[in-house]
C-alpha cells in the first residue's frame, strides 16, 4: 500500500522539485537580461572597486550575476550597493521597466542627483534602499505611490549638509500610505514637519518594527501616542532638538529592544519604566545635559547590553542589583553627577567589555574587576575614589586595553598586576596620592603599552630605566612627582614611537645633551617645566615636529634665539619664569604659527613682538616691556582673545585699536604707568570677559557706557585717578562676578543698584571718597553670592543693615570642604574633554589649520594631550580671578582667591551702634575688620558663631563691657585686636586669646590679665594713656583743632609733655599711634601695614600711590 501511495505521489513532487529550481536558478528571461545590459551601459562607475557591475556580461545568466536575483526568469533584487557609481542615474529608464522588481539597493554610491520620480513605476518594490547614495534634493512624492513598501532606507550618515528634504510633500503625506511599513529609516534627511505633528503621524503606522530618525532637524515636543506603536523594536531619533521630555508612554513599548535618543536636548526627569522593559537591550540617552532622573532597581534577567547616559544630569548612588543585568557589556555613565560608593555586585559583571564611570563623583574604594575576563576599557577618572588598591583587582584580564584612574584619590603603590597586563596599551594613573618607587616592569621590551601617564602623584627615586624599554611608546608623561637625580635625555632616543614627552616639575635635572640628534623621537610635545636646565637645549632647533614646548620654570637667561619662532607646526610656546632678558633679531619675515605665546615673568625688555598673525593668547605679563605696537595690534594679531601685558613698563595712553580686535574677551594691562582716560569702546565692548587696567595713572570719570550685552565677569580699575560717580550702566553687566574700584578718588552713595548683579561674588570699593549709608531701599535683587566686601577708608555712616547682611547667604553657608580658586571662563558652556570641543570656539580658519597640523597623530593621544593641558591648570580659556584685600593687618594679594575664603573690611568709615546680631550669622567668614569707625554697646557673645574666623579686628571703636568668654573658642583665630575702645573686666583666658600679645588689648582702661600687665586682684592699676578719643571725635578728613592742639602743645609745656613721652612706655604707644593717625588724614597716600617680627606685631607707615 505504501509503494502504491508513493508512486502516485512522484509526479507531484517531481513537478514541485522542478518549480522550486525556477525560482532559484531559473534561467534569465531575455528582454530581462537585456534591461540590466542596457543600466549597466549607462551608469558611470570606477571598475577598480566594482565588485558587481564589472562581471556583467552577454555571454552569462543574468540571474548568475552578482547583485541580482530572479524568479521565473524575472529579476526580482537588484543590489548594486557599494559599486562607486556617480553618475547615469539620469538614463535609468531601463532600470524602471523592471516591473517584478521588489528589493533595489543602491546604496552607498556617489549619484549626486535628485531622486527620479520614476521610482513610482516600480509598484512591486517592498524593499528600497538608497542610504548614503549621494542623492539630494526634495524626496519626491512619488515614492508614496508605493503602497507595498516594507522597508524604505533614505539615511545618510552625511548630517551637516542635509542633502535629502522632506518638505514638500511633508512627511504626513509621504507616509499616508505605506499601511505594510515595518522599518524607516530617514536619518540625516531634513524634515520640515515640527512640534507633535511628526510623531503623531508615525504613530498611525501600527505594523512599524523599525524607526530610525537621527539628525532630521526634528522639534519637540514628543507626542504620546506614540505608545501606540506596540510592534516597535528599534526607535532611534539621535541628534533631533526635540527639547522636551520624553513620555512615559514610551514604557509601553514591551516590545522594544533598542532606544536611542542621544544629543536630542531632552529635559525633565526620565521615566523609570523604561528601564523596566524586560526586551530592552540598547539605551543610548548620552549627550543630554538638561535630562535628569536616577536609576532604579534591575529587574532580575534583564537584558540591557548597551547602556549609556554620558553627558546627562543623571544622579544618585549606583544600585546593587546592577548586577542582574547579566549580558552587560557596554556601561557608559560618564559625565553625569552620580554619587556614593559602587556597589560590591558590580563584580557579578562578567560580560563587561567597556566600562566608563569618568567624570563623577563617585567616592569610597573600588570593586575587583578580575571576574570580568572580556573586559577592555576601564575609565574610573574624575571622580573620587580613594584608597589602596589592589593587585588582586586586575589579575588574569587578559583582554584589558585601557585603563585610566585618574584624578582621583588612590593612594599606597600600583597594583604591580597592572604591569603585567599583556594587552593593555594605555596605562593613565595621573592626579592620584600614588607614592613610593616604581615597581619593575617584567619584559618591558615587549609590552604594547603606548601611553603611560603617572603625573600628579608622589612617585619618587630616579625614573626607571624600564621606561626607556617600552618600545611602542607614544605618550610618556612623569611630571609633578618627586623622581629625582640627573636624567639623560638622549635616553629617549630609544623610544622611536614617542611623540609626547612631559618630565616638568619634579627633583630632576635633565640634561638635554643629543649625541644623535637624528635618531631622536619626532616629539609634538615636550615638557621640560622646572628641570634644571640652563639654556636652550641645542637639539630643538631641528625639530619642525614640535606642536607645543614647555621650558619654563627653569634658569635659562639671556637672550631668547631667533630659531624659536621658525617651528612651522609649534601652536603653544611656554617660556616664562626663567631669566630672558631679550630677543635674537631680526624679526622680519618671521611667520610664526604660533597661537599661545607665554612669556610672563621673565626681564625681557624694550618693543614687545606682534608678529604673530594665529595668536589667540599672549601673556607678557611680568617683565620690563616698554612699547608695543598698539596702532597695528588688531591688524597684525586679529585672533587675539587674551592679552595680558601687565606689571611691565608701558606708558601713555591706551590706544583704541584693542578695540579692533573682535574676539578679545581677556585684557589685562594692569600695573603699568598707563594715563589719561579709559577709552569708551572698551566699556561698551560685549565680548570682553575681562577687563583689568588698575594699578595704572588714569583719570577722568568712568565712561557711563556699559553696553546692555555686557559680558564681563571681572572688572578692576583699582588704584588709579579716577573721579566722579559710579556708572549706572554697569548694572548692565549681569554676569560680573568681580568688581574693584578701590583706591581711586570716586565721590558717590552707596551703588545699591548694583544689587541686580546676582552673581557678583566680590565688591571691592576702599579708599575712596564714597559716602552715605549703605542701606538700600529699593528690592531689585540680592548679592546672594557675595564673599568679600571690601569698603573700607571711606566716608560711609549710620548702622549696618540688617537686611543687607541678611542677603548675603554664601556667607552664610558653614561648609569646610569648598576646594578650588574662583574662575570663570572665558568662552561659555566650555568642557575641553577632548579635541573637538577644546577647539570649538575657535575661527574656522584657525580650527582648519590646526586640525591639519593634529591630523597625523591618533585621536586619543591628541584628546589626552587636551585632557593633561587643562589639568595643568595652563588656563587657555579661564582665567583665575586675583584681587588685593587687607587681610590680618597686612596687604594681601589674592593672585588666586579660594572658594571657601570670605571677608569683610568696614573698617575706616563713621559706621556707629551696636554690631547688629545678623552679622553672626555669616558663619562662613575667614576675616572681619570693623576697625576705625564708631560702633559702641558690648562685643556680642554670638561673636563665637563664626567658627571659622581667622582675623577679627574691632580696634579704635567705642565697645564697652566685657569681651566674652565664646571668643576662646575661635580655635582658628589668627589674629585679633581690640585695642583702643572701652571694654573692662578680666581678659577671658583661653588657648587662643592667650596666644596675642598685650598690643591686641591696649586703650582699654578697665582691662586687666593676661596678657595685659595689669592684675585683676584689685592691686595697684599701672600708668596708662589718657582715654582714647573715638572716631566720632575727629571726623575722617577734617582736623580736629583738640588733636592738634596735643601735637602742638610742646610749644608751650614742653617739659611737662615731653617727660612721659621718654619715659612711659604707654604714653609713647598713645602718642605715636595719634600722630600717625592724623598724618594719614592729612596725607591720603599713607596707608598702614602690619608686620610681625622677633614675636611682635608692629604697625608701620608705607607710602601708598594709589
Amino acid at each position: 500500500m505504501s509503494i502504491i501511495l508513493w508512486l502516485f505521489l512522484l509526479p507531484f513532487c517531481l513537478l514541485n522539485f522542478s518549480t522550486n529550481v525556477i525560482l532559484v536558478t531559473g534561467h534569465c528571461l531575455a528582454h530581462q537580461q537585456s534591461l540590466l545590459l542596457n543600466l549597466r551601459n549607462n551608469l558611470v562607475f570606477n571598475p577598480t572597486k566594482s565588485k558587481k557591475l564589472i562581471h556583467w556580461n552577454q555571454s552569462d545568466d543574468c540571474c548568475e550575476w552578482i547583485g541580482v536575483t530572479c524568479s521565473k526568469g524575472h529579476v526580482i533584487a537588484l543590489d548594486l550597493s557599494q559599486e562607486s557609481i556617480f553618475r547615469g542615474i539620469d538614463h535609468l529608464s531601463s532600470l524602471f521597466k523592471l516591473q517584478y522588481l521588489q528589493s533595489l539597493n543602491l546604496a552607498h554610491n556617489d549619484f549626486h542627483y535628485e531622486i527620479p520620480p520614476e521610482f513610482k513605476k516600480l509598484k512591486n518594490l517592498r524593499h528600497l534602499n538608497l542610504s548614503n547614495a549621494g542623492f539630494e534634493g526634495q524626496i519626491p512624492i512619488e515614492i508614496s505611490y508605493l503602497t507595498k513598501l516594507v522597508t524604505l532606507d533614505f539615511s545618510s550618515t552625511v548630517t551637516s549638509k542635509h542633502a535629502l528634504k522632506l518638505e514638500r510633500p511633508n512627511i504626513e503625506m509621504f507616509v499616508q500610505n505605506f499601511t505594510d511599513i515595518k522599518e524607516l529609516h530617514l536619518d540625516g534627511v531634513a524634515i520640515s514637519t515640527k512640534g507633535e505633528v511628526w510623531s503623531h503621524v508615525l504613530s498611525s503606522l501600527t505594523s512599524m518594527q523599525v524607526l530610525s530618525m537621527s539628525s532630521c532637524n526634528l522639534s519637540g515636543p514628543f507626542d504620546s501616542s506614540l505608545g501606540k506603536l506596540q510592534s516597535l523594536l528599534i526607535l532611534q531619533l539621535d541628534q533631533n532638538n526635540l527639547s522636551c521630555p520624553v513620555p512615559e508612554s514610551l514604557g509601553s513599548l514591551f516590545n522594544l529592544t533598542t532606544l536611542q535618543l542621544s544629543g536630542c536636548g531632552l529635559s525633565g526627569v526620565f521615566p523609570k519604566n523604561i528601564f523596566q522593559i524586560p526586551s530592552l537591550q540598547v539605551l543610548d540617552l548620552s549627550d543630554n545635559p538638561g535630562l535628569h532622573g536616577s536609576l532604579p532597581n534591575f529587574p532580575s534577567q534583564g537584558s540591557l547590553y548597551n547602556f549609556n547616559l554620558s553627558h546627562t544630569n543623571f544622579s544618585g548612588p549606583l544600585p546593587k542589583s546592577v548586577d542582574n543585568l547579566k549580558q552587560l557589556s557596554k556601561l557608559d555613565l560618564s559625565n553625569c553627577q552620580f554619587r556614593g560608593t559602587l556597589p560590591c555586585s558590580m563584580s557579578n559583571l562578567t560580560q563587561l567589555v567597556h566600562l566608563d564611570l569618568s567624570y563623577n563623583n563617585f567616592t569610597g574604594h573600588i570593586p575587583s574587576f578580575n571576574r570580568s575576563k572580556t573586559l577592555e576599557v576601564l575609565s574610573l577618572n574624575h571622580n573620587h575614589f580613594m584608597g589602596t588598591v589592589p593587585s588582586t583587582h586586575f589579575e588574569g584580564l587578559i583582554n584589558l586595553m585601557r585603563i585610566d584612574l585618574g584624578d582621583n584619590s588612590f593612594d599606597g603603590k600600583v597594583p604591580s598586576s597592572l604591569f603585567r597586563l599583556q594587552s593593555l596599551r594605555h596605562l593613565l594613573l595621573y592626579y592620584n596620592k600614588f607614592d613610593g618607587v616604581l615597581d619593575e616592569f617584567p619584559n618591558a621590551s615587549l609590552s604594547l603599552l603606548e601611553m603611560l601617564d603617572l603625573s600628579g602623584n608622589n612617585f619618587e627615586g630616579p625614573i626607571p630605566m624600564y621606561v626607556f624599554q617600552l618600545k611602542r611608546l607614544r605618550l610618556l608623561y612623569l611630571s609633578k612627582n618627586k623622581f629625582n637625580g640627573t636624567t639623560q635625555l638622549d635616553m629617549i632616543g630609544r623610544l622611536q614611537n614617542l611623540s609626547s614627552l612631559d618630565l616638568a616639575h619634579n627633583n630632576l635635572s635633565v640634561d638635554a645633551r643629543i649625541d644623535d640628534v637624528s635618531s631622536f623621537p619626532s616629539l609634538k610635545t615636550l615638557w621640560l617645566g622646572s628641570c634644571n636646565l640652563r639654556a636652550f637645549p641645542d637639539f630643538l632647533r631641528n625639530k619642525s615636529s614640535l606642536l607645543y614646548l614647555d621650558l619654563s620654570s627653569n634658569h635659562i637667561e639671556g637672550t631668547i634665539p631667533n630659531w624659536i619662532w621658525k617651528f612651522d607646526k609649534m601652536v603653544i610656546l611656554n617660556i616664562s619664569y626663567n631669566f630672558l632678558t631679550d630677543f635674537e633679531g631680526p624679526f622680519q619675515n618671521l611667520t610664526s604659527n604660533l597661537f599661545k605665546l607665554d612669556l610672563h615673568s621673565n626681564s625681557l625688555q624694550g618693543h614687545a613682538p606682534t608678529f604673530f598673525k594665529n595668536a589667540i593668547y599672549l601673556d607678557y605679563s611680568s617683565n620690563k616691556f616698554s612699547s608695543i605696537n598698539f596702532v597695528d595690534i588688531g591688524s597684525h594679531i586679529p585672533f587675539l582673545y587674551f592679552l595680558s601685558l601687565s606689571n611691565n613698563s608701558f606708558h601713555g595712553i591706551i590706544h583704541e585699536s584693542l578695540c579692533n580686535i573682535s574676539d578679545l574677551r581677556a585684557l589685562d594691562l594692569s600695573h603699568n604707568r598707563f594715563n589719561n582716560l579709559i577709552p569708551i569702546c572698551l566699556t561698551r565692548s560685549s565680548n570682553l570677559r575681562l577687563l583689568n587696567l588698575g594699578g595704572n595713572k588714569l583719570n577722568g570719570y568712568i565712561s557711563d557706557t556699559f553696553s546692555t550685552a555686557c559680558s564681563l565677569r571681572f572688572l578692576d580699575l583699582s588704584g588709579n585717578l579716577l573721579s566722579g560717580t559710579i556708572p549706572k550702566s554697569l548694572a548692565n553687566c549681569q554676569k560680573l562676578q568681580v568688581l574693584n574700584l578701590g583706591n581711586n578718588q570716586l565721590a558717590d552713595k552707596f551703588p545699591c543698584f548694583l544689587k541686580s548683579i546676582s552673581l557678583l561674588k566680590v565688591l571691592i570699593l576702599r579708599s575712596n571718597k564714597l559716602h552715605g549709608h549703605i542701606r538700600c531701599f529699593n528690592n531689585i535683587g540680592n548679592w546672594e553670592t557675595l564673599q568679600i566686601v571690601d569698603l573700607a577708608s571711606n566716608n560711609f555712616s549710620g548702622t549696618l543693615p540688617s537686611s543687607l547682611l541678611m542677603s548675603w547667604k554664601t556667607l552664610m553657608l558653614d561648609e569646610d570642604g569648598r576646594f578650588g580658586h574662583l574662575y570663570f571662563n572665558l568662552y561659555d558652556d566650555f568642557n575641553p574633554l577632548n579635541f573637538i570641543t577644546a577647539i570649538v570656539d575657535l575661527s574656522s580658519d584657525l580650527q582648519i589649520k590646526l586640525s591639519n597640523i593634529i591630523a597625523s597623530e591618533p585621536h586619543l593621544i591628541i584628546d589626552h594631550i587636551i585632557t593633561h593641558l587643562f589639568e595643568e591648570g595652563v588656563g587657555v580659556r579661564t582665567y583665575e580671578d586675583s584681587v588685593t584685600i587687607v587681610n590680618k593687618g597686612r596687604q594681601l594679594n589674592l593672585v588666586k582667591i579660594l572658594i571657601a575664603f570670605t571677608s569683610l573690611d568696614f573698617s575706616s568709615n563713621n559706621f556707629e551702634g551696636p554690631i547688629p546680631e545678623e552679622l553672626m550669622n555669616l558663619t562662613a567668614l575667614h576675616a572681619l575688620n570693623l576697625s576705625q569707625n564708631a560702633f559702641s554697646g558690648s562685643i556680642p557673645s554670638s561673636l563665637g558663631n563664626l567658627k571659622h574666623l581667622e582675623s577679627l579686628d574691632l580696634s579704635e571703636n567705642s565697645f564697652s563691657g566685657e569681651i566674652p568668654t565664646e571668643l576662646a573658642k575661635l580655635s582658628f583665630l589668627a589674629v585679633m585686636n581690640l585695642s583702643y575702645n572701652h571694654l573692662l573686666g578680666k581678659i577671658p583666658t583661653g588657648t587662643q586669646i592667650q596666644t596675642f600679645e598685650a598690643d591686641s588689648f591696649v586703650g582699654n582702661e578697665g582691662l586687666c590679665g593676661p596678657p595685659l600687665t595689669q592684675n585683676c586682684d584689685g592691686g595697684e592699676k599701672k600708668f596708662s594713656p589718657p582715654p582714647f578719643e573715638t572716631p566720632d571725635s575727629h571726623t575722617k578728613g577734617l582736623i580736629k583743632w583738640n588733636i592738634l592742639s596735643v601735637e602742638l602743645g610742646f610749644t608751650f609745656g614742653f617739659g611737662i609733655y615731653m617727660f612721659p613721652l621718654i619715659f612711659l612706655k604707654r604714653w609713647r604707644m598713645w602718642y605715636s599711634n595719634h600722630v600717625e593717625n592724623i598724618l594719614c588724614e592729612i596725607v591720603p597716600q599713607l596707608d598702614f601695614v602690619y608686620v610681625h617680627s622677633g614675636g611682635q606685631n608692629y604697625r608701620i607707615m608705607r607710602w601708598n600711590p594709589y
